[in-house]
């Protein structure tokens, strides 16, 4: 009886695809391909399922951690391959020493296979019952469940446990985006839930040197880092922004300074994303969260610019926020206290609910366009990979 470790990959979303779902599926396996560069594998596409084999035991558990961060996959499951057909399934799950509770959950993809699938499991069951003293079924809350799959290429798959992966959308299926990154908490976040959906992430961060230190510029680049462990590459824009924060604060008034900071912001991002191929803007806020992040606020924002603007996190609270930080490995850069341009000339009392009517007059005393035009023309460029 022929066995070999394999790894079963699983995807969630995919299969509510019509005709397109094979693109979704080779794109994700393009992405695969290219998260596993430098390791020796071959890969292979069966009925719902791609199995990762010919690896190097030594490198399983790197190739495992890696995988994990593939959006488009939901599950990895370390299992045995062997020949699909049941006398050689029951010889080898008899082989198999468990003790405590369990149950067999069966999937027959292969319908030609002479069982059904409660059939397979009731059978099985009973063969490991056979082998095995003290064991007990406990269809509810077994310490252990053995997985059984019998696939379209004739093989069965043997395993049992489940390793959560990141899930969503295959990278790049849902095209390309541009991030306002800032050195805070929530923009890495709100890049990874857009990517997370299949977008291609760029970035781009407003630099205030010297109001703001060259420590807040290496804080960004590093977020931009963190952030390829899922994305693979970021081409991060840094654009100086110092300039019109000083136009802002010699002629708009103070509580304006914030709501027209960030109209020109967004103007600015919307010029990279056109001169970028770019679909959409992508911010980190979050409704309510401060000032510039009320309804009113948002929509005076959104009003300078005609492609979507994607807030993935306008309903998160600040601890789910920092709950997915923590787990994508930004939280503790975003907390080094190196301030990022929001924080220069900052208003004591911020205009909560601002007007288009009252911005467009006070932007009447800026020459927005030259301001858009010079700070672009301070856009430092570089590819950050993983």
């Amino acid at each position: 009886m022929e066995e070999r470790k394999v790894l079963l990959l699983k995807f969630g979303e995919l299969f509510l695809k019509g005709k397109n779902k094979r693109d979704f599926e080779r794109l994700l396996m393009d992405n695969i391909r290219r998260k596993l560069t430098g390791y020796d594998f071959s890969m292979e596409y069966t009925s719902g399922r791609i199995v990762i084999e010919n690896y190097e035991d030594i490198e399983e558990s790197v190739i495992v951690e890696k995988l994990k961060t593939v959006f488009g996959l939901i599950g990895i499951a370390k299992a045995v391959e062997i020949d699909g057909d049941y006398e050689n399934i029951k010889k080898y799950v008899s082989s198999i020493k468990l003790s405590g509770t369990f149950r067999v959950s069966a999937k027959r993809a292969d319908k030609r296979f002479p069982m059904t699938s409660v059939e397979l499991e009731r059978n099985l069951g009973e063969v490991l019952l056979n082998s095995n003293e003290n064991l007990k079924v406990d269809l509810h809350t077994p310490k252990t469940i053995l997985y059984v799959e019998v696939r379209f290429n004739g093989k069965c798959y043997i395993y049992h446990e489940n390793i959560k992966c990141a899930g969503g959308l295959p990278l790049g299926s849902g095209g390309e985006a541009l991030l306002l990154l800032s050195g805070g908490i929530d923009s890495p976040v709100a890049g990874y839930l857009m990517a997370k959906r299949g977008l291609k992430i760029q970035a781009v961060h407003f630099h205030s040197y010297p109001y703001t230190s060259e420590q807040a510029k290496e804080k960004v680049i590093t977020l931009a880092r963190e952030l390829t462990d899922y994305v693979d590459e970021i081409k991060l824009h840094i654009v100086s922004f110092t300039k019109i924060q000083e136009q802002i604060h010699m002629n708009c008034d103070s509580e304006y300074m914030i709501t027209i900071m960030r109209r020109i912001m967004m103007r600015i991002a919307e010029k990279i994303c056109e001169r970028e191929n770019l679909g959409a803007i992508i911010t980190g806020e979050s409704l309510g969260q401060v000032a510039s992040q009320t309804m009113q606020s948002i929509n005076v924002t959104n009003s300078v610019v005609s492609l979507p603007v994607f807030r993935p996190l306008i309903a998160f609270d600040k601890e789910d926020i920092m709950d997915i930080a923590n787990k994508i490995g930004t939280y503790e850069t975003s907390i080094l206290p190196y301030e990022d341009c929001c924080t220069v000339f900052l208003p004591k009392h911020p205009v909560i609910k601002p007007t288009i009517k009252r911005a467009e007059h006070l932007e009447k005393f800026l020459n927005i366009d030259a301001l858009v035009k010079e700070a672009i023309e301070t856009e430092e460029v570089m590819l950050i990979k993983g």
